[in-house]
């Protein structure tokens, strides 16, 4: 039987190496896993939240079926780039922490402004926002330390 790779000889590569239990396979350094905190998984939560306001805000200002289903579809898009380009933990455009700060009240003014226009009541608009910006702060001074 012919073979079309030489056979190996030598150590495995580092990427196989033996692990505890002697099977050969992948192994991982802690230090590059990603953390994953309470803070993080919360600001995650409260992006989410502002993405379903910009959509409500979308959808129910204008009439239906194409001015609301354009400005809803095209308002989510929207909000989603900016958060992609700014906000999200590996950003497609790297800026100081000041910047991101100022892109993230951008988009909780959006989601608090848009639960005002569709007549929401007062206080959804107020604990959307407060907690949005609560949880931005404590990301963000946990990122310039």
């Amino acid at each position: 039987m012919l073979c079309r790779y030489p056979p190996r000889n030598g150590p495995a590569a580092p990427s196989e190496q033996p692990a505890a239990n002697g099977r050969l396979g992948r192994v991982t350094d802690s230090a590059t896993a990603p953390k994953i905190d309470t803070l993080t998984l919360c600001r995650a939560v409260m992006h989410l939240v502002l993405f379903v306001c910009v959509g409500a805000w979308g959808f129910l200002a204008w009439e239906m079926p194409w001015p609301g289903i354009a400005t809803g579809i095209g308002s989510i898009l929207v909000a989603i780039l900016m958060w992609a380009a700014f906000l999200s933990p590996r950003p497609m455009l790297g800026v100081d922490a000041f910047a991101r700060g100022l892109v993230e009240l951008l988009l909780i003014a959006a989601a608090v402004v848009g639960l005002i226009a569709i007549n929401a009541p007062p206080w959804l608009a107020i604990v959307v926002g407060l907690l949005t910006a609560t949880t931005g702060f404590l990301a963000g001074r946990r990122s310039l330390s």
